[in-house]
């Protein structure tokens, strides 16, 4: 098997499992602060396995490198618990299209902190993206889906400030560039710790196995073990390659959410999240409307 198809298989293989983050989440029953305690807690052990096993420990790390990783960690575990506090308010599928504005918002930090361009497609996909979500938002919750309107608009503000804090993180990663992506991760599960232990409900543990598999799974497969597919794939594919794949994730997302919960979008809302996430791979994936001659002022997407 060759390197590209091996690395295709393993992110296919990632992406896939994120898309089901949300169904873990959401049968945990337990308090988003808890459910990101223990997914940073059971994630540092099985990263901390893995450091170890491919002998990342040792003399690797500066006082800059964890300065720099510790910000970038607190960054993703603001977007976890944003993300997860989402799924109950406006729907795994429905957060899981908005959370998919990441490139845009590296879009908007490429031009005030790097100077990047950005062309008249990109502008173009960056106002198609936009036109999705005002169908998502104007359209509103499912009637039958126990979701009110107020809590249905927080989710999506939710959703976007998770991508938001997503998009701080990936910035900070550019900072890191040739530290082992596998001790980055380790770093930011472990500040993750260290955030939520303060603030996690650690004296009333939950009492059913249940609970503790979902955990359990969402540390050691949702972040061990798809860190080390992602991070294994990255090393093996061409960016266009990695950027297609990565919409298994939004479509497995939103498969789940229509199977496990019954949630069905509006026609209105469908068209909204196809807006974003095809917006989304036209950014990601460098495709072209037409052919500008004159390049607007601003970023360029951050890969």
């Amino acid at each position: 098997m060759d390197s590209t198809m091996r690395g295709t298989i393993e992110m296919t293989a990632a992406m896939t499992i994120i898309g089901t983050i949300g169904w873990f989440v959401v049968m945990s029953g337990q308090p988003v602060m808890d459910v990101v305690f223990w997914r940073c807690a059971f994630g540092a052990v099985a990263l901390l396995i893995t450091c170890a096993a491919l002998g990342l420990l040792r003399g690797r790390l500066t006082l800059r490198i964890l300065a720099i990783a510790a910000l970038g960690g607190a960054a993703i575990v603001i977007n976890w618990l944003l993300l997860f506090s989402a799924f109950s308010r406006a729907s795994i599928s429905i957060a899981t299209a908005v959370y998919n504005t990441q490139p845009f918002m590296l879009v908007g930090f490429g031009a005030l902190f790097f100077g990047e361009r950005l062309t008249l497609t990109k502008l173009t996909w960056l106002g198609i993206a936009f036109a999705g979500m005002l169908l998502i938002v104007q359209t509103g919750p499912d009637a039958g889906s126990g979701i009110v309107g107020t809590d249905y608009v927080t989710g999506i503000v939710m959703a976007l400030g998770a991508a938001f804090f997503w998009a701080v993180a990936a910035i900070v990663a550019k900072k890191l560039k040739g530290t082992p992506p596998h001790l980055i991760a380790l770093i930011q599960v472990c500040v993750g710790v260290v955030m939520l232990a303060p603030f996690a409900n650690l004296s009333h543990l939950p009492a059913d196995s249940w609970s503790w598999a979902m955990l359990v799974t969402l540390g050691v497969v949702h972040t061990g073990l798809v860190y080390i597919l992602m991070y294994g794939a990255i090393q093996k594919l061409p960016t266009h390659l990695q950027g297609s794949l990565s919409f298994i994730y939004p479509v497995v997302a939103i498969l789940v959410d229509v199977i496990a919960f019954g949630h069905r979008l509006h026609p209105a809302q469908l068209v909204g999240a196809a807006a974003i996430l095809i917006a989304a791979a036209g950014m990601n994936l460098g495709w072209t409307l037409w052919k500008s001659k004159t390049p607007v002022e601003s970023p360029q997407a951050v890969k």
